[in-house]
């Protein structure tokens, strides 16, 4: 990964699904970041297709990596597959939800 993609995840951890109220990244939503200026690339999915926050999480991850040096647009693309499972959490997800 390189530094730029390393801050884009760093700045991703900034994005909260409110729901569960913990960040895309150590969710496990973030499949993919490639920084290739002037265009940032993100795959990315939910915790379930009818999730009614996939609007508001994409525009939070535009705008999220919209500061990035040399990024003038982000493309976010939400993918359904692999399909996000509990396995995909963090260590630190799992235990602010009391599974770990």
């Amino acid at each position: 990964m390189n530094p730029l993609e390393e801050q884009a995840r760093r700045l991703l951890t900034q994005v909260y699904d409110p729901e569960l109220g913990l960040d895309v990244v150590n969710l496990g939503l973030i499949y993919d970041i490639r920084v290739e200026p002037p265009t940032a690339y993100v795959q990315m999915t939910l915790t379930t297709p009818g999730c009614p926050l996939h609007d508001s999480l994409q525009e939070a991850v535009r705008r999220a990596l919209g500061g990035l040096p040399g990024v003038e647009a982000v493309t976010v693309e939400l993918v359904w597959n692999p399909p996000w499972t509990p396995a995909r959490l963090s260590p630190e997800a799992r235990k602010a939800l009391g599974w770990g």
